[in-house]
């Protein structure tokens, strides 16, 4: 299953982390490292099966970046899981996501969490 994945992640061992992860999984990355880079890619064109956000990234939070793309008509049904340090659980799903996975526990559950959110919306 090819999947493109925008990830949106300030912290650069985290970010690559991930991505090593999702690429082993054999599917693609797009990474941003601040909201505004996000959010631009966001309102652009380009297709994401699944959407990946920390909530503490610079210039504009996870939080506001999924109630954004929530309002977007091409991004409205795609899956969005939060990976946050913090505890966001109840305020992600308010917000609109998905799923959410707490660092650096919730990462092992990461690839499991993708594969059910693309299931579940097929």
């Amino acid at each position: 299953m090819f999947l493109t994945i925008l990830h949106v992640e300030d912290n650069p061992l985290v970010a690559d982390a991930i991505k090593d992860l999702l690429a082993f999984a054999g599917w693609q990355v797009t990474l941003c490292s601040d909201g505004l880079t996000a959010l631009r890619e966001l309102q652009s064109a380009t297709h994401y099966d699944l959407l990946l956000l920390d909530q503490d990234v610079p210039h504009i939070d996870g939080f506001q970046l999924i109630r954004h793309a929530r309002t977007l008509k091409h991004r409205r049904h795609t899956p969005i899981i939060m990976l946050s340090a913090s505890d966001h659980r109840e305020a992600a799903r308010r917000v609109g996501a998905d799923a959410f996975l707490q660092k650096p526990e919730g990462v092992k559950e990461l690839v499991s969490t993708v594969i059910r959110l693309l299931h579940q919306g097929a």
